[in-house]
């Protein structure tokens, strides 16, 4: 599927691999500067044939002729399965956090601009999702690219095994901060619809966690002592598909406590 917010810079390629853990798909990002002929694309998402013959398509919608840079947000499968040989195909070097995802070029650093064709991206660690996390800022949209750090509808998951909720929690409370200091209006996510309201994303994001905890708490207090008894406890409604991520979420969140002598 493309489409979605087609502004000057930035287009929208949704995967078509939909599940409760992706919501309707992966979104991959092309980001060109305009009346430039090169493009970035962010996390071509799985390796499907059609996928990557609608990102080009896009490529060339943009007014591109061809890829100049291909980056990941994270190495989850679902955003980086396909990029090895989409960026072959397009003769263009992959950037990661993680060394062992990049080709023809090496890791992202924090702070690193990142220059294509004139189009600028700002890189931003933000463990927590998983250790190798990042998320671009688009200055010249007032837009950041966030992965999986956040979505665009309902809440991530801190991912095992590398996931860590300390890491997680002081990265949104970093991307909180950016946006204020950078002027961000609008959230890109990996999954899901675009977001106008990144300051109202990132407090329920920070409160929704903060809520979570609180319950854990309560459950440890009430006599649950392990991740599948506090899980019965603070999960009771989750759905069946979401069962694995609310089982990563109870032991990350069980981490958190233990590390700071609660648990």
């Amino acid at each position: 599927m493309t489409g979605g917010p087609a502004s000057a810079r930035v287009r929208l390629v949704r995967a078509p691999n939909p599940s409760p853990m992706t919501l309707d798909g992966t979104n991959t990002w092309v980001l060109t500067e305009p009346g430039r002929n090169l493009a970035v694309v962010v996390d071509p998402g799985p390796d499907d044939p059609a996928h990557a013959a609608a990102i080009g398509a896009a490529v060339s919608e943009s007014g591109a002729d061809a890829v100049g840079l291909v980056v990941l947000t994270h190495g989850h499968p679902d955003h980086a399965a396909g990029a090895a040989a989409f960026a072959a195909r397009a003769g263009a070097p992959v950037r990661a956090a993680e060394p062992s995802l990049c080709a023809g070029g090496g890791p992202l650093t924090d702070g690193e601009r990142l220059v294509v064709a004139g189009l600028e991206l700002d890189v931003v660690a933000t463990p927590g999702h998983t250790a190798d996390s990042v998320c671009l800022l688009l200055e010249a949209e007032h837009a950041l690219v966030t992965g999986d750090t956040v979505l665009g509808a309902g809440s991530t998951v801190v991912a095992r095994p590398d996931g860590e909720l300390a890491a997680y929690l002081a990265s949104l409370r970093r991307l909180r901060r950016l946006v204020d200091e950078r002027g961000v209006r609008r959230v890109l996510p990996g999954h899901g619809p675009v977001r106008d309201d990144p300051q109202g994303v990132l407090d329920s994001y920070l409160a929704h966690r903060e809520q979570r905890l609180d319950q854990v708490r309560a459950a440890i207090a009430a006599g649950a002592r392990d991740v599948d008894g506090v899980l019965t406890v603070v999960y009771s409604d989750v759905e069946p598909g979401l069962r694995e991520a609310a089982r990563w979420s109870t032991l990350a969140q069980l981490d958190y406590l233990r590390g700071r002598g609660e648990f």
